[in-house]
């Protein structure tokens, strides 16, 4: 069996068998919530019950600034600094819980998201998830869009030790894919997501709905109100005049 290296990570074989990037292709990396989804309902309803119980009140404002973010991340910036390590997987788990009872009573895909991964497939493209979320989560949309088996990678929370904005889940993602950062779009939804595609190297593609445009636009390439907007052509577009991020 492979051995599995730290979180984030590529294992020794996953690195000896992988593919070498290739620059005549091109993908497209879908953050999960807001874009392959419409779950930010489903998460503030989850967030509320959670505190409900654990005796805090969650506004919208509250979680809007955190949306993107990872559990701990979000319970630290609700609850404090103090939360004994225990309490922290235990409030996520439970909440994640909550959550997917709530999605999977009444699936929102997001509107046009079906065409697009449809398009992009039959354009050649190679496409994958990163996402903040737990495994769980992503098999349950993936259950709800009936497309299991449609992505090339799948990158989770759980594989990567930092969280957006921090380009982590990304370089991974397009490193399971054995594409260069810069042959990749990123559709996000978030300014954390954006900004950890644009500090990864890829192609930022921001869709509105969870934040303003002028906020979007600070790190995006391009913004879209719908999917419906995006086709394989104006992808490849963008993809093609980008050139690889230079270190300083």
């Amino acid at each position: 069996m492979p051995t599995a290296g730290p979180p984030g990570m590529l294992s020794p074989f996953y690195r000896k068998h992988r593919k070498e990037p290739r620059l005549d292709r091109r993908a497209v990396i879908f953050d999960m919530d807001g874009v392959l989804v419409d779950s930010y309902s489903a998460h503030f309803a989850a967030w509320q019950r959670l505190g409900a119980q654990l005796g805090r009140s969650i506004s919208e404002a509250e979680f809007a600034s955190v949306f993107g973010r990872r559990n701990r991340e979000i319970i630290q910036r609700f609850w404090g600094d103090l939360v004994p390590e225990g309490d922290v997987a235990a409030w996520s788990d439970r909440k994640e819980s909550m959550y997917r009872e709530i999605l999977l009573k009444d699936f929102l895909a997001m509107d046009g998201v079906g065409e697009l991964l449809d398009a992009l497939k039959a354009a050649g493209f190679a496409l994958a998830i990163g996402s903040s979320g737990p495994p769980e989560n992503i098999e349950a949309v993936l259950d709800g869009l009936g497309r299991q088996r449609f992505f090339d990678a799948v990158t989770g929370g759980l594989e990567v030790a930092h969280g957006k904005p921090d380009p982590e889940v990304f370089l991974l993602t397009a490193r399971k894919l054995g594409l260069p950062p810069h042959r990749c779009a990123v559709i996000e939804d978030s300014v954390h997501g954006l900004e950890a595609a644009r500090r990864a190297g890829a192609v930022p593609i921001a869709l509105a709905g969870t934040a303003p445009h002028d906020r979007l636009a600070e790190w995006a390439d391009l913004v879209v109100d719908s999917l419906r907007e995006l086709s394989p052509r104006r992808i490849a577009d963008l993809i093609d005049r980008t050139p690889p991020l230079t270190k300083p």
